[in-house]
Formats: C-alpha cells, sequence, structure tokens
C-alpha cells in the first residue's frame, strides 16, 4: 500500500459564500464525513497546510490582484469580478490556506515523507487568471504547486492533467508561453468558460505545450478512456513529466447539476488508473490531486473515495 497524503484543514469551512452556492462548505465536509464513515481515513498520512508565502501565489497572480482580493474580502464584500465567485470575510486567508496546502502536498512527496497525496481544497483554482477571480475560484492552487516544484524541488517538468468537466482557463493562461509545464485538459464543450477548444495550443517557446480536448455533452466512460489512451498517453510520453499534478473535478458525473456528461464511478476509477500508471511510468509515482469542481455531494464524496483508494494501491 502507498503512503498517501490527505490534504483538509477545517478553516477551508470559513469561506462561505451565500446559501445556496454550488461551491460550498458541505462540499468538503461531506468529503471528510465519508473517508471517516468508510475507513479510507485511517489509512491517510494528514498533511497540515499552512498559508502560502507570498512569493509563491505571485509567481501565479499579480500583487495587484492580491491586494485587491485581500482588500475585498477583509470589507466583506460579497463577489469578486462576476457575480458567480462569491467572497465572505475570511476568503483571502482561507485562499491563502488552501494554495498553501497544495504546496505543502507536493513538498511531501518530493521529500519522501507520502508517496502521492489528495488535498481537499477550497476554493478550487484552475478558473483563476493572473489577475482575476472567476468560476468560484480564488487563487490558481495547482499553478502555484507547480511553480513552487520547479523554484524549490528541483522539479523541472510538470504535466497538470485537468479532468474537470470544465475548462482550466487559468491554469492554461498561466503557462501558455513555458515548455516547462504541459498542461492537458478534457471538458465540455461549449460549456463554461467557453475555452479550451482544440486550435489553443500554446504560444511561443510554450507552442505544443498546452493540450486540450473538448468533448460535447453526453460523453461517457468510453470517451474520456480513449481520450486518455489515444492522446493523453503519447502526449506525455513525448514530455516525460518529472512530477504530475491533476485537477480532479467530479462534474463530468452524469449524476452532477452543473455539467452536461454522462461519466459514471467506474468511469473515474478507470481515469485515476490511467494518470497513476503514467506517473510511475515517467516519474517514480510522484502525483498529487487537487479537488476542483464535484457538485452533487454524494455522487462526490463516493468518487473522492474511489480515488483514493486508487492512490493508496499505487
Amino acid at each position: 500500500m502507498a503512503k498517501t497524503g490527505f490534504v483538509y484543514h477545517k478553516d477551508y469551512l470559513d469561506h462561505v459564500p451565500s446559501q445556496g452556492h454550488p461551491e460550498s462548505p458541505q462540499r468538503l465536509e461531506k468529503i471528510v464525513s465519508h473517508l471517516q464513515n468508510s475507513g479510507t481515513m485511517a489509512k491517510l498520512i494528514q498533511i497540515t497546510p499552512k498559508k502560502a508565502e507570498y512569493k509563491y501565489v505571485e509567481e501565479i497572480h499579480s500583487t495587484q490582484y492580491i491586494v485587491r482580493l485581500q482588500d475585498a474580502s477583509e470589507k466583506c464584500m460579497r463577489y469578486l469580478d462576476g457575480r458567480d465567485t462569491e467572497i465572505s470575510m475570511l476568503s483571502f486567508e482561507v485562499a491563502l490556506l488552501a494554495a498553501g496546502g497544495a504546496i505543502e502536498a507536493v513538498r511531501a512527496v518530493c521529500e519522501g515523507e507520502v508517496n502521492n497525496a489528495f488535498c481537499a481544497l477550497r476554493p478550487p483554482g484552475h478558473h483563476a487568471t493572473r489577475h482575476k477571480a472567476m468560476g468560484f475560484c480564488l487563487f490558481n492552487n495547482i499553478a502555484i504547486a507547480a511553480r513552487y516544484l520547479q523554484l524549490e524541488q528541483d522539479i523541472k517538468r510538470v504535466a497538470i492533467i485537468d479532468w474537470d468537466v470544465h475548462h482550466g482557463n487559468g491554469t492554461q493562461d498561466a503557462f501558455y508561453d513555458d515548455n516547462t509545464v504541459f498542461y492537458f485538459s478534457v471538458h465540455q464543450f461549449p460549456h463554461y468558460p467557453n475555452t479550451g477548444v482544440r486550435d489553443e495550443k500554446g504560444s511561443g517557446k510554450g507552442y505544443g505545450y498546452t493540450l486540450n480536448v473538448p468533448l460535447p455533452a453526453g460523453s461517457n466512460d468510453t470517451d474520456y478512456v480513449t481520450v486518455f489512451k489515444e492522446i493523453l498517453a503519447p502526449a506525455m510520453e513525448e514530455f516525460r513529466p518529472h512530477f504530475v499534478l491533476l485537477s480532479v473535478g467530479f462534474d463530468p458525473h452524469f449524476e452532477d447539476p452543473l455539467g452536461g456528461m454522462a461519466v459514471t464511478d467506474r468511469g473515474f476509477q478507470l481515469m485515476t488508473e490511467s494518470v497513476i500508471n503514467l506517473a510511475k511510468k515517467y516519474c517514480e509515482g510522484r502525483i498529487v490531486s487537487m479537488l476542483e469542481g464535484g457538485y452533487n455531494l454524494g455522487v462526490m464524496a463516493r468518487c473522492v473515495d474511489s480515488h483514493i483508494q486508487s492512490l493508496l494501491r499505487a
């Protein structure tokens, strides 16, 4: 059994959108209670997050944006950069802790404390751009972790794989002209945020290091598994990453209220196993997954448990 880390902090619940908002504290409460009841939690190594240092956040977000988010949070503003992205008084501090959780997870893997890890983070991150909050996201947790790996852990090539139902436009933007970070996304299209078409491949020296696979609504397990086998696997063979980061959204599930895909529990298990096998092949199994979307709470918690079980078997 692999040593699998688990990142969580009760303060992640202190980012509180309005009642009825899909990205609620109950998402993490449901995951934690499910893992405890199933016995999976007892098998995990707890990784305690701490707030990310500004120097790492500023690798991905502008100083002006960081200050603006802090100011808006302290003033108890309800929205930031759009009515879909709500904030509360402690949102800035929680967002720093979420980014710091991502950093602690990758550090723990690099330093041999765990073999792999799952991060139960909120707010999520993959829509947040350098200058703007978007789609429930404040800081781009996975992008910040990728840069930390390169700056502090001598990891030269990072692959980011994103299977959320929504395209991770913020993550793509962060590395669009970068040939040291490979960004892969399979997502529903057309769908929010209406980016991630096939001809978005990167720019400059980063051309060819962004790979988008937009799929129509109703795509199922077979469609996703085919993409991983026929498109992702050859791309990873060419890139040969030193570390794999995974943006896991469980909103492609057929029961999710914000998506239109037809993926089942088994589909997520097959995708997880595919990514684990790629990480074993190219980077000694170094993989950290981070929660993005997933809004049917029971389905999400169940799929997270299965996802972690696969990490434990890695």
